[in-house]
């Protein structure tokens, strides 16, 4: 991804986790943007732009993955518990990213074919994230949250 204007902001981005306590932070403020939509309409946005023939298939791909991003919103949301909220918030705002990425890192392989392979790779890492947070959430119950906040001393 070094060639990508998303390395970049993929890399200023997590810098940040080196520091305690700043991911969380940053989960809570990106959160509201998860819960209002924004991030939907945008991908949706992205969606919309007309791509090259041959990069179809790996729009077809990244729809299907805002689909499945939409839906989990819409799972734990339907939840109307603050807490399960907040311990999910992470794993939608993960999925987000990772649906984003794939569409600025497809804009970049319709502009230049060298980034195809790149593209190809990450958006099935992203699909492959997706559905690991799509199992975890559709399992999780909201009455283990207290197992999760148990400590061994």
């Amino acid at each position: 991804m070094k060639d990508y204007i998303c390395e970049r902001l993929y890399r200023d981005a997590r810098i940040t986790n080196i520091y305690e306590g700043t991911t969380q932070l940053q989960v809570v403020a990106a959160i509201r943007y998860v819960n209002t939509g924004v991030y939907l309409n945008q991908l949706r946005v992205y969606e919309a732009i007309e791509y090259k023939p041959e990069s179809e298939g790996l729009k077809q791909r990244l729809i299907a993955m805002t689909d499945s991003y939409e839906k989990l919103v819409e799972r734990v949301t339907e939840t109307k518990e603050n807490e399960y909220h907040d311990f999910m918030a992470r794993r939608l705002v993960e999925s987000a990213a990772h649906c984003i990425m794939g569409y600025l890192l497809l804009q970049d392989a319709d502009n230049d074919n060298s980034f195809r392979k790149s593209t190809e790779i990450y958006i099935q890492y992203g699909e492959a994230e997706i559905l690991k947070y799509q199992s975890f959430i559709e399992k999780f119950k909201p009455e283990d949250l207290a197992a999760y906040k148990q400590t061994n001393p």
